[in-house]
């Protein structure tokens, strides 16, 4: 199963911590695969939930590209990845998404989807015995129980 780190989060809710480059950085590290949300806003790039609040570049995210799912938070980072390679999706309150590599994404608590990923399993107590991957605020406890 895979787990990914909903914002780069890993032990719990933190706001300071989610989409921190810093913070990506360390759970790749520890091999983890990571869910980043990026605008795109005059060419730039930002990582950031709410809006727009960390500046990257381009070869930031091909640099990580092999652990990022992305998460486009307005139209035109959809439409600036749509142009590469990278692994990215979009949503809003959606029961779920595909990405660009064909995964299911799912919302919480519609569970259980068979080979979906799981977002945040812990807000409905989701089943996900029969997911693919898992993408949680608390990515070490699941990451332990399903080693």
């Amino acid at each position: 199963m895979i787990i990914i780190a909903h914002r780069g989060l890993i032990v719990g809710p933190n706001k300071g911590l989610e989409n921190t480059p810093h913070q990506i950085d360390m759970v790749i590290d520890m091999q983890l695969a990571v869910e980043i949300d990026l605008w795109c806003l005059d060419r730039k790039y930002y990582l950031g939930h709410d809006e727009p609040q960390y500046e990257i570049d381009l070869d930031w995210l091909f640099k990580r590209e092999n652990s990022l799912w992305i998460h486009c938070k307005n139209i035109e980072a959809l439409l600036k990845m749509k142009k590469s390679s990278l692994h990215y999706f979009w949503h809003e309150n959606d029961t779920v998404t595909l990405t660009s590599k064909g995964f299911i994404w799912a919302y919480p608590g519609k569970q259980p989807i068979k080979n979906s990923i799981a977002v945040l399993p812990e807000i409905h107590d989701d089943p996900v015995e029969e997911c693919f991957g898992i993408c949680t605020d608390y990515a070490i406890k699941y990451r332990d129980l399903y080693r």
